[in-house]
């Protein structure tokens, strides 16, 4: 077989800077992909996009120039459009290379994105086994029609094939390959306050990991399209236990929702994790997304002992109505049990409620506000409820018009955190008002705090000497990146009581306790021009 192939795959940028920036999460997906390529022998150049200074364009053009690549290759979701976009189109300015696109963007919206972005191929749902398939095929010249989950062009006829069946075995799955896309160099940029669930050390070095892929719920503002699988213990534990030791890695980012949902296996991790921090010298600990199934006192308490520091919840909503619309199989019983335990724990919290379903009323987004306002001292997050491509309500939306371009809501809307009127319960004024609450609730609730003292240690970075206003310790967290010491606002959580809480400036929390009032101000000016300019306005001659 002919292995001469020479591949880029390319990082998408996360942020719009032409400065390096090491603040964004790793691509699990495209380390899976590097991997899986290296296996079957293709020779595989990578180019991360976030580590270097210059534009996309520019980036681009002096590695295409460098060498003549026969496939670029990226990967996103709709989130990266407009990057996605300018990565496809250099590729064309620059190179004869063949572009394959993967990921959620193009999974998704498959023939949409396809007309759109035009790449020479799209590769639909989990791509490990497709992209090789793909590349042995073109190897051969053999007809494309029999890859299974790809888009391409048949001679101006666009084909979709038939679905792939999801990988049954994950652990057949080589290790994502890490190395290969500068892993080390992020996690020797790492901040104390770069990520929330970071915070607990001042030099992090995180390692994320995949225990499982999909979803066995269907929730309405997810994408899902394959079946629940998770992979065995065993072969989660070899791939840390190898990674931790390599790298000196201090926190683990356990990536499965569901990871909860069966007690044992949970229990069984907890004894595994607690072995692996006996191998080692140095402190290790664990962030999780786990669900509020089976969270109890015993439960909790062996994780807390295991090492989880932080636990990622889905809360959603506080409203049984709104949870069942939304295809959330929780209760507000279960929410309410899940965050008062783990706080009870020792164990720090992230959750979000998202309001606007289509099931949202002004009185389920009272039951909501009412029950955070009772309850969560700041812990928890407020937002909107987000379309994303491939997801019921994004459907929905596109079916009642509340979605009219599709191209201008990827390219625009999605990526703004625009907030969708998608109930017919509520007018836009109402949702309008409902937003207002929100964004004064947060206001008032979050603890805005400054920090006792400021020690600069090099350019941007310094050591923040703050006050609980919990537990009233004073911590000290050293190597947080600020840009501007007078303008700054980041989240921390305490290293003594585990709660969270918004460190500011003098002027931002200025700035934060009469934005409130800016904005009332601003939207009854706005009013006032509104109704003005609808009225002729006489003017009498004397």
């Amino acid at each position: 077989m002919n292995k001469n192939f020479q591949i880029l795959l390319v990082i998408p940028r996360y942020r719009y800077t032409t400065e390096p920036d090491y603040i964004y999460p790793f691509p699990i997906g495209l380390a899976y992909i590097l991997a899986v390529l290296k296996k079957e022998g293709y020779n595989v150049d990578c180019l991360n996009l976030n580590h270097y200074r210059g534009s996309i364009e520019e980036l681009m053009e002096q590695n295409l120039r460098k060498k003549q690549y026969d496939f670029v290759c990226t990967g996103s979701n709709a989130l990266g459009y407009s990057i996605v976009k300018i990565i496809i189109n250099s590729t064309r300015e620059y190179s004869k290379a063949r572009f394959i696109l993967g990921g959620p963007i193009i999974t998704t919206e498959p023939e949409f994105i396809y007309q759109d972005l035009k790449p020479d191929f799209g590769v639909l749902g989990e791509g490990e086994e497709t992209i090789v398939e793909l590349l042995k095929f073109l190897e051969k010249n053999k007809n494309l029609k029999k890859v299974k989950g790809i888009i391409f062009d048949n001679g101006g006829e666009i084909v979709i094939t038939g679905k792939r069946e999801s990988i049954k075995n994950l652990d057949s799955i080589p290790y994502p390959d890490f190395e290969g896309l500068e892993f080390e160099e992020q996690l020797g940029k790492a901040h104390c306050n770069d990520y929330f669930y970071e915070n607990i050390f001042d030099y992090p070095r995180t390692y994320a990991i995949l225990a499982s892929r999909s979803c066995p719920f269907n929730c309405t503002f997810c994408y899902h399209d394959s079946i629940y699988r998770q992979r065995s213990l065993g072969n989660i534990m070899q791939e840390l236990r190898g990674a931790v030791k390599k790298y000196r890695i201090n926190l683990i980012l356990m990536y499965d929702e569901c990871f909860s949902i069966n007690k044992e296996r949970l229990k069984e991790f907890c004894k595994e994790i607690e072995k692996l921090r006996g191998e080692i010298s140095w402190d290790l600990k664990v962030a999780a997304q786990l669900t509020v199934h089976n969270m109890d006192r015993e439960i909790l308490s062996l994780m807390k002992n295991a090492g989880v520091d932080t636990i990622s919840y889905g809360f959603e909503s506080f409203s049984p109505t709104v949870l069942r619309s939304m295809g959330k199989p929780i209760t507000p019983e279960q929410i309410n049990r899940a965050f008062h335990e783990t706080l009870k724990a020792g164990i720090g919290i992230q959750a979000n409620f998202i309001f606007g379903d289509i099931a949202e009323t002004k009185e389920t987004a009272k039951e909501t506000l009412d029950w955070w306002k009772k309850n969560c001292q700041g812990q928890v997050g407020l937002g909107f409820i987000q379309p994303y491509p491939g997801s019921k309500i994004y459907k929905h939306c596109l079916e009642k018009g509340i979605i009219k371009n599709k191209l201008d809501f990827i390219k625009n809307k999605i990526s703004m955190g625009h907030w969708f009127n998608m109930t017919d319960k509520m007018t836009d004024e109402e949702i309008k008002q409902l937003r207002s609450e929100i964004l004064d609730s947060m206001g008032k609730y979050t603890k805005f705090v400054r920090p006792i003292s400021i020690k600069k240690m090099k350019k941007s970075v310094y050591e923040f000497a703050v006050k609980c206003p919990f537990c009233g310790k004073v911590v000290s967290y050293k190597n947080c990146f600020v840009k501007d010491r007078f303008t700054y606002g980041f989240n921390l959580i305490c290293r003594n009581c585990h709660m969270r809480f918004f460190v500011v400036s003098a002027i931002q929390k200025l700035a934060y306790k009469y934005y409130p009032k800016i904005r009332a101000l601003r939207d009854y000016q706005k009013k006032a021009i509104e109704y003005f300019g609808k009225k002729k306005i006489k003017i009498r001659k004397s």
